[in-house]
């Protein structure tokens, strides 16, 4: 009998044989440390993207706008590039998830992973040795499909 949204079960619950094994736990830790780095991503792109020398060196315009800035800091921020500084991550991360399935299914969930990590590896770092905004967010799209691949 269907119960909710969830799938009918014909016997007792007890009659599953699933077990909690460390396989299991290191999966779900690996899945939650996904959302993790996504969380802390936000907080440190939205911490250095407030900080003068990565302005002074990057985006020069926008620390100009600070200055100048009397009562309303949100305006401030009004950057086509720098918003896409902090968005081409996620916006990779969601283009390279819906791909990594078809990706996984044709080269394997391992390889899937490996590549994912050298991608990530690979945007690190191009941000390490960024010289310009290009290269910024280069290194964040390559961050982007690293961590979206990895998710999958």
């Amino acid at each position: 009998m269907a119960v909710g949204g969830f799938g009918g079960v014909d016997g007792p619950v007890s009659s599953f044989n699933g077990k909690i094994t460390a396989s299991v736990v290191i999966t779900c830790i690996v899945a939650a440390s996904s959302g993790l780095i996504f969380g802390y991503d936000i907080g440190i792109s939205g911490g250095v993207t407030t900080m003068q020398p990565f302005l002074q060196k990057f985006f020069p315009s926008v620390l100009r706008k600070a200055a100048e800035a009397k009562t309303n800091i949100y305006c401030v921020y009004d950057s086509q590039v720098l918003t896409s500084f902090t968005s081409s991550l996620y916006i990779a991360g969601l283009a390279a998830s819906l791909v990594a399935s078809r990706l996984t299914a044709a080269i394997g969930r391992r390889n899937t992973m490996v590549l994912g990590g050298l991608t990530f590896l690979a945007g690190a770092a191009i941000n390490g040795g960024a010289a310009n905004v290009a290269m910024l967010i280069i290194g964040r799209i390559l961050l982007g499909f690293g961590v979206g691949f990895t998710n999958q």
